[in-house]
């Protein structure tokens, strides 16, 4: 009579995301009043408000760029796809939610490296009726990797214009990390009429605040922060038009009245709006 054998050991999925490890879209949903973050996460943003008291308003500010230029890409410059890259943690005003409330057949692909992003934007970063939107997990230091996504290709028509959004990403990639020849590689795959919103962390207004007290909370995150000026984010949107009013703080574009007062009177970063020829 055969003897029994112990059972199989179940193999366990190892944890992809790691607690330990402040992330930037952890920290980023921190700062913005969210749930989604871990005790490392909160100890790194906890650092960036001892540096800038205003940190918090400037990362709402941050946002509500984002929410304005989407608004304009759909209800005024006819957007009907946009690319978002670096999404972060899904919260209040989405990019699909802006879009579509202009447009509702607008289609909206959405892109982080951040597992947790992937289990939140799958369960609530779902379009309407008429719209269509995709949440893929991958890093935007593989562009061919996004470009060729069936996700992304189901939702995204690279035939037709694109808006490509990088609010909040670029000072994550370091300059080792070819973050303009990643950029460019974005803006060969879209097609004349695309536009690119794009926003980026400076210590220009800041000039009292030291870059190396200020980056600290992301040395031993997942992404070092690396702040660049004027002319460094200028360089993003090398032979596209940027449109009116240019390359300002993220506060002076196009604002509206439901811009809140920041301490210090700055956010902190740049932000525009370019069109492709």
């Amino acid at each position: 009579m055969p003897q029994p054998t112990d059972p199989e050991p179940v193999a366990r999925p190892v944890p992809r995301i790691n607690t330990k490890v402040p992330h930037p879209a952890r920290i980023y949903d921190y700062l913005l009043g969210g749930k989604d973050n871990y005790a490392a996460d909160r100890e790194a943003a906890e650092h960036l408000l001892k540096v800038s008291p205003g940190t918090r308003e400037g990362v709402r500010a941050h946002r509500a760029f984002l929410r304005r230029g989407v608004r304009h890409l759909a209800a005024e410059a006819g957007m009907t796809q946009f690319l978002d890259i670096g999404t972060g943690i899904p919260t209040q005003g989405n990019t699909h939610e802006i879009a579509q409330q202009a447009n509702p057949e607008a289609r909206v692909a959405y892109v982080d490296n951040d597992p947790i992003v992937l289990v939140h934007g799958r369960a609530l970063l779902t379009g309407g009726p008429t719209g269509k939107t995709s949440v893929i997990e991958a890093d935007m230091r593989q562009p061919e990797t996004i470009l060729s996504h069936p996700e992304v290709r189901a939702v995204i028509d690279f035939d037709r214009p694109v808006a490509v959004i990088l609010a909040g990403v670029l000072h994550f990639i370091t300059d080792e990390e070819d973050p303009y020849g990643l950029v460019e590689a974005f803006k060969a795959a879209v097609p004349p009429g695309s536009r690119l919103l794009l926003s980026h962390i400076t210590l220009d207004f800041a000039p009292q605040v030291r870059e190396e007290e200020f980056t600290k909370p992301y040395d031993n995150s997942t992404a070092p922060m690396v702040p660049r000026t004027r002319d460094e984010v200028l360089r993003f949107f090398e032979g596209w038009k940027v449109e009116d009013p240019g390359l300002v703080e993220v506060v002076r574009w196009r604002p509206d009245e439901s811009q809140e007062r920041i301490p210090g009177g700055h956010a902190w970063a740049y932000g525009a709006l370019a069109v492709k020829p």
